[in-house]
């Protein structure tokens, strides 16, 4: 199986996937206020829509348009993080999930800070998103958002009930997952500059 050539990765700031991640940062504390506040959970789950269909869209033209951008590959993961961290807490807030759930992501979030703190110490050039990650991510940005529609009575909520839990209950447990391949892939790179540095 040939490999693909690596992206060429540049430094602009100011890119149409960049302004993406940008929106996507804004719309946290717009979707706090009306999820909390007035608690219109359908203008909620509109929000967080848009965060994932522009989440979706910014890698899509990063790649096709070589867009790709050292500040992207920061901004992407950041925007992302903080997404799910917010959405996760007001949806406990609002009593929608458990508060172990919460536990079970932001504890991979800081183990996963932990393991690249460890790496970057390593003089280590931060490893890129792995796709198992980024399919972890993807299904909570589905499965979550999903969730504010069960909050009703009716057709929709039925129908939203199983289909929301399911996508939060797979992005859960392939999130976990994508840490074990971190550490896998960060210890298989430790490795190899041992084997350099003893050559």
């Amino acid at each position: 199986m040939t490999q693909s050539a690596p992206e060429e990765v540049s430094g602009q700031v100011f890119t149409i996937p960049n302004i993406l991640s940008f929106l996507r940062l804004l719309l946290i504390p717009v979707f706090i206020w009306i999820a909390l506040g007035p608690e219109d959970d359908t203008l909620a789950f509109g929000i967080l829509a848009l965060s994932a269909l522009t989440d979706w869209l910014d890698g899509v033209i990063a790649r096709r348009f070589n867009m790709v951008s050292r500040v992207g590959q920061l901004l992407d993961p950041i925007a992302d993080r903080l997404f799910v961290a917010s959405t996760i807490i007001v949806l406990a807030l609002r009593e929608i999930v458990p508060w172990w759930l919460v536990l079970v992501l932001l504890t991979r979030d800081v183990v996963m800070f932990f393991v690249q703190l460890y790496v970057h110490r390593r003089g280590i050039e931060p490893l890129p998103v792995h796709y198992v990650g980024k399919a972890a991510t993807a299904c909570l940005l589905y499965g979550m958002p999903t969730l504010f529609l069960t909050t009703g009575d009716g057709l929709v909520a039925d129908i939203s009930t199983p289909i929301a839990w399911a996508f939060v209950i797979w992005g859960t447990c392939i999130y976990w997952w994508s840490v074990v391949l971190y550490v896998e892939q960060a210890s298989a790179v430790i490795q190899g500059r041992r084997l350099e540095l003893s050559a």
